[in-house]
């Protein structure tokens, strides 16, 4: 992973918990497949998948969430949900959205319930 996205990483689990998320895994891996973070907030557990871009005219960083990264990473959230029987209720897939912006703070955007599990 290069430094922008590892760093964008970092941050967007730091904003979750500081948003009331309860941070449960971060780059959990099954095989190739791996979540970016798994985290619950209130009864639902979030599979978070982390797209970072630096400030220009690129276009929103969940653009680039394709079709076959989304069938891994609903792959290993069943992988997860599999070795975690005990986390009850509800599942969903979001993203959050990290433009590093140049001199100033990260912008950060969470969409929540992003895509559902089948989408691809």
């Amino acid at each position: 992973m290069n430094p922008t996205g590892r760093e964008g990483e970092e941050f967007a689990a730091r904003w979750l918990a500081a948003n009331g998320f309860r941070i449960l895994a971060t780059n959990w891996r099954r095989g190739r497949d791996e979540i970016d973070i798994v985290a619950r907030e209130k009864g639902t557990v979030a599979f978070v998948e982390v797209k970072t871009r630096r400030l220009g005219p690129c276009g929103r960083p969940a653009e680039g969430l394709r079709g076959d990264q989304r069938k891994r990473l609903a792959r290993a959230a069943a992988a997860w949900i599999g070795q975690h029987p005990g986390e009850p209720g509800e599942y969903r897939f979001d993203i959050v959205e990290v433009v590093m912006a140049p001199g100033g703070p990260p912008l950060v955007e969470l969409l929540r319930d992003a895509f559902q599990a089948d989408a691809g």
